[in-house]
């Protein structure tokens, strides 16, 4: 077994403090390399040896971690998920500058964009790869690299966080990016040659947007390595960060794989606060009450106002503490409309056509896809504004096209079904247990029950067991 070896200072300059770091030595036989039985399984295996339980406790969202592995087996395994001869390929299947394809090089702190227009040729890319000693950044290659679209499925059923990728292709003895950070939680896993990483302490911890930092503002680095093969590097958002590869070798690929864009606490408190005060304002006459007159032509708050929004926020959060209802719907709804469908081998058939068994009153059903739908409560938009009632909405991914993932400006359809709000009951029996008797579920006739079931089994969600 692979034997963890205590925190090194390799290629450490006056000033710099090495990252947490773990050192992996191969032993007698290869390690394996991703374990994809299930999403923590995978997530376990990517940060293999750390354990989970650490990880969270000691670096998410807190400090880097680099993992240096010395394992030919998991070296290869990292170079097949994508290589420079990769782009040769992918550019005779149509890919553009700007939405698949950026060619950069940072120039005196400052991000210089090569971008042809129109279609990309590798020829052209090679070029400029070698003449302008240029970057090349692919964008989301989980979308035709099938290993990438495996990985970053799981990933996005374990973080339940949209999971996006761009591959970076640097020359020998150039830098792509000046200075930055982003915000995103990071990992960095080193594919090809060797890459050439400083870190520095965030001025925005946690960072909600990108940004690129000047050199005198960052001051010394805080971490300095070298990333080779099979090695993976983690940092939190906010994170500034900039990569070279050295001199004199070949050139540098590496993958990043990003999640938690928007996924904050803050992000679901304004998620959850418009249906909150939505359903509270029915009830509370209140919240119903109109403002003071004059009100929006203040220039500043007055003392009444805030007073008056304070106690909203109070009887607001002693409605909260109460609840139980499901929350933060739109957030919901994006994610699963937005991420990568399944992971399939195959024509993917069994996502779109239901298969097996029929079911009957007199059936037993379980949930298949579970990490790949989700349940939410809105209104029926159906309907006119003084009739609309709450419905309960499935969304799922079974149907989503691998092609646009986190690709911003392609438009997502959701998927799914709606029910009444007096399925609630029935739906948690089928979630909550592995598999649930149709004529057990808790609904009044034997017509609903029916109905509901092949209603899922319809849109391949349950299948008869």
């Amino acid at each position: 077994m692979p034997k963890k070896a205590k925190p090194t200072e390799n290629g450490k300059e006056e000033g710099s403090v090495p990252c947490k770091q773990v050192k992996l030595e191969a032993a007698g036989e290869p390690s394996s390399t991703l374990n994809f039985e299930s999403p923590s399984d995978l997530f376990e295996s990517l940060i293999s040896p750390i354990k989970t339980d650490i990880f969270f406790r000691e670096f998410w969202e807190k400090k880097p971690l680099l993992i240096q592995r010395d394992d030919p087996a998991v070296a290869t395994y990292y170079r097949s998920l994508f290589r420079l001869s990769d782009l040769k390929s992918l550019c005779s299947r149509g890919m553009y500058y700007g939405r698949d394809i950026n060619v950069c090089r940072c120039v005196n702190g400052k991000k210089k964009v090569l971008n042809k227009d129109g279609k990309a040729h590798f020829l052209q890319l090679r070029k400029d790869f070698d003449q302008k000693r240029a970057t090349i950044q692919f964008h989301q290659p989980q979308r035709f690299k099938d290993e990438l679209w495996r990985i970053q499925e799981k990933l996005e059923c374990y973080f339940g966080s949209l999971v996006g990728s761009n591959v970076y292709i640097t020359p020998a003895g150039s830098q792509g990016l000046p200075p930055h950070y982003d915000d995103v939680e990071v990992f960095i896993l080193q594919l090809e040659g060797e890459k050439h990483w400083r870190l520095y302490q965030p001025t925005v911890p946690l960072a909600r947007e990108y940004s690129v930092e000047a050199e005198d503002r960052i001051g010394r680095p805080a971490h300095e390595f070298t990333l080779k093969p099979g090695d993976l590097l983690y940092f939190p958002r906010g994170t500034i960060h900039q990569a070279d590869t050295p001199p004199g070798l070949a050139h540098s690929t590496h993958v990043t794989i990003s999640t938690y864009q928007n996924n904050s606490w803050g992000d679901f408190l304004l998620d959850t606060m418009s249906g909150l005060v939505f359903d509270t304002a029915k009830e509370d006459v209140e919240l119903r009450a109109g403002i003071p007159r004059q009100l929006l032509l203040q220039v500043e708050a007055t003392a009444v106002t805030t007073r008056k929004l304070s106690g909203f926020l109070r009887t607001l959060a002693d409605r909260l503490e109460g609840t139980r209802e499901l929350l933060a719907a739109d957030m919901k709804k994006d994610f699963v409309t937005s991420r990568l469908p399944p992971y399939y081998m195959g024509d993917g058939s069994e996502l779109s056509t239901p298969g097996g068994q029929l079911p009957r009153l007199d059936s037993t059903v379980r949930l298949q896809f579970k990490d790949h739908i989700v349940l939410t409560v809105g209104l029926d938009q159906d309907q006119s504004d003084e009739t609309q009632e709450k419905m309960i909405y499935i969304y799922h991914s079974l149907k989503n096209r691998r092609e646009t993932h986190m690709m911003g400006n392609e438009e997502t359809e959701g998927h799914g079904l709606r029910f009444p709000l007096s399925h609630m009951d029935a739906l948690k029996q089928i979630w909550g247990h592995p598999a649930v008797s149709v004529k057990d579920l808790n609904l009044p006739t034997d017509a609903e029950k029916e109905n509901l079931v092949l209603s899922l089994w319809t849109e391949c969600l349950i299948q008869v067991v």
